[in-house]
Formats: C-alpha cells, sequence, structure tokens
C-alpha cells in the first residue's frame, strides 16, 4: 500500500512556497519550549533538511524572525543557540492554550467588550482592529469590539504589549450579560454579525479530509521512521495552528451544530498522540545545544494531557 504519511510530506515539499519561518516558528513552540526552549542553529537546518529547506533559506529564515523579535541568539563559540524571546514565546504559549485543549472553552454567559469612546486615526484602528482580532474578538459596528471569552485584562495587556498604550484612553472595556427576550435579537445573531465562520468552517472541513486517512493509516500500518512520525507530526500542528490563528474560539454554546472545528480538534489530538512517541524518540537523537548537549523533554511538558 502506498505510505499515505509519505505522500502527505512530498506534497508539502512540493509547495510552490513554504513559508519557512512560519514552520520554524512552530517547531519552536511545539518541540523546542518543551526541551527547554533554546536549540543549536545547526540542530534546526537539520531538522528541516528533509522538508527540503536548505541551509541558506533556514538561516534566512531564522535571521528574520530574531530581526522581527520573535528569537534572540546566543553565541557559543562559533556557533550560536536560538531561543524565543519573552514576546515570542509569549505569542506562541497563548496560542498553545487552543493548540493543545482537550474540548473548546466553557461560557458563562457574559460577553467581553471593549467600546472605542475616542477619536482614532486610520492607522491606529487598523492597529487595534488587527491586534484585537488575534486575540479573537468580533467587531460589531466600527466602534464595539466584542468576546465571550477572551479576559479584558489579557486584552489590554496585549495592546499594552503591541505598544499601542496611547488608545487605552479612548477605549472602554466592559462585561455584558445576555438579556433574555423572545423579542430581541439572539446570541447567534450576535455572533453571525460579529464572525464570518463560514470559510473557516470549510477550511476545518479540509483538515479533516486530509488528515482522517493518516490517521487511519499510522493506527494501521504504524509510520516507516521515527523521523517520519517527526516531520508528520510538525505538520499536523503547522497546519491546524494556521487554522487556528483564524479562530476566535468561540464556546461550543455559540457555535453550529455541525461544527467541523471540533472534528477537526479530536483528529489532531488523535493523531498527535498515536506519533508521539516515535516524534519523541527521533527528538531525543536530534535536538542539541551549540555545545553539544541534547535536549530532554522537561516533566510535566506533555502536549495534549
Amino acid at each position: 500500500m502506498t505510505n499515505l504519511i509519505t505522500e502527505r510530506i512530498d506534497a508539502f515539499c512540493q509547495q510552490r512556497r513554504v513559508q519557512a519561518s512560519s514552520l520554524i516558528v512552530t517547531i519552536f513552540g511545539d518541540a523546542v519550549l518543551p526541551r527547554g526552549g533554546r536549540v543549536w542553529l545547526g540542530s534546526l537546518i537539520r531538522l528541516l533538511e528533509p522538508m527540503q529547506l536548505n541551509e541558506r533559506l533556514v538561516r534566512t529564515s531564522v535571521f528574520r524572525l530574531a530581526k522581527d523579535g520573535w528569537l534572540s541568539a546566543e553565541t557559543v563559540g562559533r556557533r550560536a543557540n536560538y531561543a524565543l524571546t519573552p514576546w515570542g514565546r509569549r505569542r506562541f504559549e497563548q496560542a498553545s492554550n487552543q493548540i493543545y485543549a482537550a474540548r473548546a472553552p466553557t461560557w458563562d454567559s457574559r460577553w467581553r467588550m471593549i467600546m472605542v469612546v475616542g477619536e482614532l486615526s486610520t492607522k491606529q484602528r487598523e492597529q487595534l482592529r488587527r491586534t484585537l482580532f488575534w486575540k479573537g474578538f468580533g467587531l460589531i459596528g466600527s466602534n464595539c469590539f466584542i468576546h465571550p471569552g477572551t479576559p479584558l485584562d489579557e486584552a489590554i495587556d496585549v495592546l499594552s504589549a503591541e505598544g499601542l498604550q496611547s488608545l487605552l484612553p479612548r477605549l472602554m472595556p466592559m462585561t455584558a450579560e445576555d438579556f433574555k427576550s423572545t423579542h430581541a435579537a439572539s446570541d447567534a445573531d450576535l455572533v453571525a454579525r460579529a464572525w464570518d465562520l463560514t470559510a473557516l468552517s470549510q477550511s476545518y472541513a479540509e483538515f479533516v479530509a486530509l488528515y482522517s486517512p493518516l490517521l487511519d493509516h499510522a493506527r494501521e500500518y504504524s509510520v516507516a521512521s521515527d523521523q517520519q512520525a517527526f516531520l508528520l507530526r510538525i505538520l499536523l500542528i503547522h497546519d491546524y495552528r494556521r487554522l487556528l490563528l483564524r479562530d476566535p474560539e468561540l464556546p461550543d454554546a455559540l457555535l453550529p451544530k455541525d461544527w467541523s472545528g471540533r472534528q477537526a480538534r479530536v483528529l489532531c489530538k488523535a493523531l498527535y498522540k498515536q506519533i508521539e512517541a516515535a516524534s519523541e524518540r527521533y527528538l531525543d537523537k536530534t535536538l542539541q545545544l551549540a555545545d553539544g548537549a541534547t535536549l530532554a523533554c522537561e516533566a510535566g511538558a506533555e502536549r495534549f494531557v
């Protein structure tokens, strides 16, 4: 039987344009952070070689990530270790709460709102929109950002971390509790107005269609090698993470009954756990620091527990 896992890896390698920087961030978050957070650049180059990312591209991507504030370098002789910066670590750890969550969040039936009550320039409004959208907030009208779960203090912290402190005096955070009435708009109406979930639902369905056969294959035939298990694991998390970047992380109570994101979450966890042991063996042998020390997985760093 054709190895579907090999086909998936080959298909990724043959893409016209592989986003190397994004893939490197996935590797740092999924494989490097649980092992201390630092890795030798040469070790990272070796990890990515099977994905047909040459040394020059990896070096260029790492340097760009460092310039953009994601990574920091630590020189050891003629070699260098790289680690996520505090900002980069915070970005991925916040995403990790979604990536490795066993289930969608529950809801307390209260809406978190951030009202724009002052004048903003076009540039400031776009910066605010982009930052709050990244935290999952939807927009009602032009001046009201809403979300059913994101803590308001966390949203304010993110705005400050993104250099938008000057906007805070023109924003009013508040919470609102739904008043149930047969004559009023429903929570579903509010969700439909604030977020367009149609395209995201289709993307989740495509993810399920792509990875379901791979789960069946891994269960029946296992994987050809520990390296193959690692490559599939990184592609799985990379593809899933890219979907979650567009997902507002709404609680189950506000999602459609046939929401394909639920299937995607269950599938991602099942496939990850199926190949985790083999991929960890590969990382045990491959990940190193600049001084040659190997990187052991830290206690309590397990995924999907």
